[in-house]
Formats: C-alpha cells, sequence, structure tokens
C-alpha cells in the first residue's frame, strides 16, 4: 500500500514571483517561514501580481538569512534587499504604511528607492517594493478564523496543498479536451507550498484536518482558482488551460477548483518525505 507523504515544499517570498523549493522549512502561526512576506505594489498601494502582470513569474527571489531576499532576473543585475523594519534609518520611508489587497488592507513597510527601481526597471513601469515586518497585522478572513489566526500577504489562507494524484487527473481531462497541446501542465502553474504523493485523484476534498510530519493543519476550503493558473511560469506567456477544464470538471457556483487551503494548528517544521496522516 503506498503511504501519502510530502513530496515537495515550496516557499515564494516575493509574492507573485519565482520561488525556492527548499527540503525543509518552518511553519508559522502564518505560513512558512519566508513565505510571501515582500510584495509589489502600484504607486497608490495597490497590490500587483501576476493577474496584472505575468511577467512576475520570469523574476526570482531567493531568501537570505534575517528575512531578506535576493532578487533576479534575465537582462538585470541582481539586487540583495534586506528586511526593513519600522523606524530602520536605512530606510527614510520605513514607517510602516497601508496598501490594499483583494478584500482589505494592511500596513506593511518600504523596502526601499533602490528595490523599487528593481522592480520598475523590470515591469517597466513604476511600483514599489514592500515588507509585511509583522505578519500579526493581517487577520485571517472572519468566515474562516477561528479566533486570532494571521496570515501573510497571501491571498487569503497561510498555506495551499496540492496533489500529484490530482495534477495527473487534471492533465488527463486536458488532454481530452479544446486545447490539448497546451498539457500536461505542471504543478508550478499552481504555485502550491506543499505537494503531497500518494493520494488517489481529488482526495484532498474530503480531508478537513491533517498531520504533515510533525505538524497538524486545518484544512479551511478549496481553492478558487484564477488567470494565474494559465501562465507558463518558465516564459509569462498565457494560455487557455487549466481554467477551461476546470470550469467544465471542477466547478462550484463561481469557482473553478484546485488544491486546499491550510492553516496551521501548530508550528513545527516540514520535511521531504514526511507522512501525511489523514486526521478528519
Amino acid at each position: 500500500m503506498v503511504h501519502p507523504q510530502l513530496s515537495a515544499v515550496h516557499v515564494y517570498p516575493v509574492k507573485s514571483v519565482a520561488g525556492s523549493a527548499p527540503g525543509a522549512a518552518a511553519v508559522e502561526p502564518w505560513g512558512l517561514a519566508g513565505d510571501r512576506r515582500w510584495m509589489v505594489v502600484e504607486p497608490d498601494g495597490r497590490y500587483v501580481t501576476q493577474r496584472q502582470q505575468p511577467r512576475l513569474a520570469l523574476a526570482s527571489a531567493d531568501p537570505l538569512p534575517g528575512g531578506g531576499v535576493r532578487l533576479g532576473a534575465e537582462g538585470h543585475e541582481p539586487l540583495t534587499v534586506t528586511a526593513p523594519g519600522p523606524g530602520d534609518p536605512s530606510v527614510p520611508s520605513s514607517a510602516p504604511f497601508p496598501v490594499k489587497l483583494a478584500r482589505t488592507e494592511v500596513e506593511v513597510v518600504s523596502a526601499g528607492a533602490a528595490a523599487d527601481a528593481w522592480f520598475s526597471g523590470f515591469l517597466g513601469t513604476e511600483v514599489r517594493l514592500v515588507h509585511l515586518d509583522d505578519p500579526l497585522r493581517r487577520p485571517l478572513t472572519p468566515e474562516y478564523a477561528l479566533g486570532g489566526e494571521t496570515v501573510s500577504l497571501a491571498d487569503e489562507f497561510p498555506l495551499l496543498l496540492t496533489t500529484t494524484a490530482s495534477l495527473h487527473a487534471l492533465n488527463s481531462l486536458i488532454a481530452q479536451g479544446d486545447h490539448p497541446d497546451e498539457g500536461p501542465l505542471p504543478m508550478n502553474r499552481f504555485r502550491p507550498n506543499v505537494v503531497i504523493d500518494g493520494t488517489a485523484p481529488w482526495a484532498e476534498d474530503d480531508w478537513r484536518r491533517i498531520r504533515i510530519g510533525e505538524v497538524v493543519f486545518r484544512v479551511a476550503k478549496p481553492c478558487s482558482r484564477c488567470v494565474v493558473t494559465t501562465t507558463d511560469q518558465s516564459t509569462g506567456e498565457r494560455g487557455k488551460e487549466p481554467l477551461r477544464t476546470l470550469a467544465r470538471h471542477r466547478r462550484v457556483g463561481d469557482a473553478l477548483l484546485f488544491g486546499q487551503n491550510l492553516v496551521p494548528e501548530g508550528t513545527g517544521t516540514l520535511r521531504l518525505g514526511d507522512p501525511v496522516e489523514i486526521l478528519e
């Protein structure tokens, strides 16, 4: 018998930018350590993701000790950005200020002029890079919170889980659909934090609580997918899949579902190969 296990861990230091795949990652109350603590915003503070700028997929952000990141992209000099804190004398504008996310606002601090210039040059439009120095500032979406839970700059939840079996099933459906030439899709289209092997397709739909290694998670809700999943993460180009196939086979109301959103019930470290136990 094949038992579920953790097959991949992904950390995305800058929201919507390419991340890293470490062999282990610490789980904090608001997500994986270092995951989506940075974000690109417009001058008015509105957040920028691959929804508006698919080119963000072509930039990389490698985590550094202390919470900083090293930015990279083809044709651009790498830039090391340290994590600013409130009142950081090296960043004159580091006092917290509000920026706009999908359903809420959160106070962040500026990454500084050099980081702003790097991302503005890369995207060809004026933007800023900001940092969530205190993740306790952003509460979880109220209808899914049990009290006092917080989240990083992720869309809504601390972690996103996918399974390889469901991806294989989805790719089989794509092969039978209107755009078979676009498949098979790699898992990076879905930008998960944790990937699980050894399950049946769509088994995660029925999970309510799970244990991965030493950490227990609440399965809060299925993940509703957007246009980012149609973006080739290696080229920045967009197609039709997987949204066309999800609309036919994985629609619930207006939501097109793939993956599950997780909320940690504790802290610990996830390691590749960790066993996965379905608690509820």
